[in-house]
């Protein structure tokens, strides 16, 4: 299984980014996908989750309204839409699988992806 994520880099605040995740190996529609993110010198923290067939997505509360999950599943892909972004959203953001869009810590998650850098100047 591989999770291969991208669509990082350096971005001025206010900006916006498209983050894609492309899977292999696995049946992508059996799976709930997940975005985590790892600031600087933090934890790896949840960001948002999307059900199988992408009707129910989930937030966490400090990216709510300017986050957008979704999913492709003919395209075997995930995709976090990034907006009006700010300094604070600088992090590693890494795609995963899941078995429930209950779940927002790491460990309640299988495969994760590599990273993909997001940096937002100020």
């Amino acid at each position: 299984v591989q999770l291969q994520a991208s669509g990082g880099g350096l971005v001025q605040a206010g900006g916006s980014l498209r983050l894609s995740c492309a899977a292999f190996g696995l049946t992508f529609s059996a799976y709930v996908m997940g975005w985590f993110r790892r600031p600087p010198g933090k934890e790896r923290e949840f960001v948002a989750v999307i059900s199988r067939n992408g009707d129910s997505t989930y937030y966490a509360d400090s990216v709510k309204g300017r986050f957008t999950i979704s999913r492709d599943n003919a395209k075997n892909t995930v995709y976090l839409e990034l907006n009006s972004l700010k300094p604070e959203d600088t992090a590693v953001y890494y795609c995963t699988t899941g078995r429930s869009t209950y779940y927002r810590r790491e460990y309640d998650y299988g495969y994760w992806g590599q990273g993909t850098q997001v940096t937002v100047s100020s």
